[in-house]
């Protein structure tokens, strides 16, 4: 969606805080009154859009780190994803915690407790979970000294912690329920003779 006249002076006005006076964007097509210093809005010769700038540093429309959620991602997993990959570049300790929350919430989607990150990884070996997986896991645990629980913020976090946690959600979205449910769709595709004969062949008829 291109960003419009309205929505950038009101993420403008936003920006004004006690005797902060308001942008004078007359030479970019809209009205305000007086300027934002170090302010400034700038238009897209491509798609007519409008950005805001403190200084050097991009704020609208916010940026959303290059990590989009996985197509399989549960709904509510993918709210608090989408969420922290806007706010990485603007702030990486929040996003770091928001995506803590969404393997959280992945945990309790895979069928685990959702409280104890660690407790949800040995259950999860138990039933089968394939090393790589335990490892992005173990990553994510690891990552804030073990100290962090989900959606809390660690002082140390930075944006690189925040895109590697956001890789890794859609890492094990991709290995323990995108890459299953694309396997049992084409078993399901296959003829039901052959299915019943393979049910028969593991003793499950």
């Amino acid at each position: 969606m291109i960003p419009s006249s309205v929505s950038a002076l009101r993420a403008i006005k936003q920006l004004k805080k006690h005797s902060i006076v308001m942008l004078d964007a007359e030479d970019h097509g809209f009205e305000a009154d007086n300027a934002l210093l170090n302010v400034h809005v700038s238009k897209c010769f491509s798609c007519e859009g409008l950005s805001i700038w403190i200084k050097d540093a991009l704020i609208w429309p916010a940026s959303n780190a290059g990590v989009q959620p996985h197509d399989d991602m549960p709904s509510d997993v993918k709210e608090d994803f989408v969420e922290a990959a806007s706010i990485v570049d603007h702030s990486p300790r929040g996003a770091a915690a928001l995506a803590r929350l969404a393997i959280q919430k992945l945990m309790i989607d895979l069928g685990e407790k959702g409280k104890n990150i660690n407790d949800d990884i040995k259950a999860l070996v138990r039933k089968g979970l394939d090393t790589e997986i335990q490892q992005a896991l173990d990553i994510v645990r690891v990552i804030g000294n073990n100290a962090v629980h989900p959606g809390q913020v660690d002082l140390k976090d930075d944006r690189a912690t925040a895109t590697t946690l956001l890789s890794l959600v859609n890492l094990v979205v991709e290995r323990r329920i995108a890459s299953q449910k694309r396997i049992e769709e084409m078993f399901n595709n296959l003829p039901p003779s052959v299915r019943d004969a393979i049910s028969k062949r593991d003793g499950k008829d």
